[in-house]
């Protein structure tokens, strides 16, 4: 069989050891070949490829991003899109596909499943936001990174008693500010699954100040203020229909200090998340999944994801876990509000 590996959407800490762990399980154990397919869905819309063996794929597990390349191409927004994928796919001799990536890579995958292209999906996003997964790799790289940020910026806090504003990614789902913060240490944790109110983030930080220590908030780039819209870097929409996000950060730094009568200032992590190295859950969970993943399309068990359910590795329908979004129930939110102020 002839398998072609693809990485899509935003890059990843784990996605290479995920390639490998295809790649050296695909052709040791079952003597498959593999072409890696170049920048995501763009790979098999253009033909754009490059073969994939164990030489290729040798020293890859602790390097982050992607010896593969990535892009947020939509085939579906594309003329003729899912004809260009099967003529590409036919002409490399491809009988299926491993997919790696979030909601969007998956959810391409989860509508060419359905128009017999023979699909496996391996679910990345540093957000944690897919469903029927109990974590995507990446996240716990990108949780570390953040909360490293926060333990630096405590003491620049303290130092010139200001207000900190830390805010990282999650656009509709808040995992990465509610386990930094809480391992972190955060004062306050602001997520887009529910509104703050901007007066008792106020309350908070003079609290804290009270305490003769200095606060620090971290918030998602898509939280939203009670009576306000979120804040948006750009109107700009990518190729899924996605608006950039960015600026709540620097925004609720200027009403605080404006509120409080304390300096405040925003730190915005931005891609230091996504990037380096990834941590060893990452890569062990990373390794795991493409090793579920060559054995689902060697058994032919397509137009399905590989899971973590609990300690062990399962399979579960595509519409299983992209759906809906895995957000931030109001229990766990719950757990880190004893800490606030």
């Amino acid at each position: 069989m002839r398998i072609g590996v693809l990485t899509g959407g935003g890059d990843c800490p784990g996605l290479n050891a995920v390639i490998r762990a295809v790649v050296r399980k695909g052709i040791d154990t079952y003597g498959h070949e593999f072409v890696g397919f170049r920048d995501g869905w763009r790979g098999p819309l253009e033909g754009y490829a490059m073969d994939l063996d164990i030489s290729r794929v040798r020293g890859i597990l602790p390097r982050g991003g992607t010896i593969l390349g990535s892009s947020r191409t939509n085939p579906f927004k594309i003329e003729r899109g899912v004809e260009k994928i099967k003529e590409n796919l036919a002409e490399q001799g491809v009988d299926a596909l491993v997919a790696i990536g979030g909601e969007d890579t998956l959810g391409v995958a989860t509508k060419l499943t359905e128009l017999d292209v023979n699909v496996v999906g391996v679910p990345k996003t540093i957000d944690n936001d897919l469903n029927a997964t109990d974590y995507t790799f990446g996240f716990d790289t990108a949780v570390n990174i953040a909360m490293e940020a926060i333990d630096r910026l405590h003491t620049t806090a303290e130092s010139h008693h200001r207000t900190l504003v830390v805010e990282v990614m999650g656009r509709h789902a808040g995992w990465i500010a509610l386990h930094a913060g809480l391992a972190g240490g955060a004062n306050v944790i602001l997520l887009p699954e529910r509104k703050f109110d901007l007066d008792q983030v106020a309350v908070y930080v003079e609290k804290r100040y009270q305490t003769n220590y200095s606060p620090i908030i971290v918030v998602s780039e898509g939280a939203m203020p009670l009576d306000g819209q979120m804040v948006l870097a750009t109107g700009e929409l990518d190729a899924f229909g996605h608006v950039r996000l960015g600026g709540i950060g620097q925004w609720l730094a200027e009403q605080l200090e404006k509120k409080t009568g304390k300096e405040a200032r925003a730190v915005v992590l931005g891609h230091i998340q996504r990037g380096g190295a990834p941590t060893a859950f990452d890569r062990v969970l990373a390794t795991r999944l493409g090793l579920a993943a060559i054995d689902a399309v060697h058994e032919g068990d397509f137009g399905k994801m590989v899971a973590l359910h609990g300690t062990e590795i399962a399979r579960v329908p595509f519409i299983a876990a992209t759906g809906e979004l895995k957000t931030v129930p109001p229990a766990r939110y719950g757990e880190a509000e004893v800490f606030f102020g």
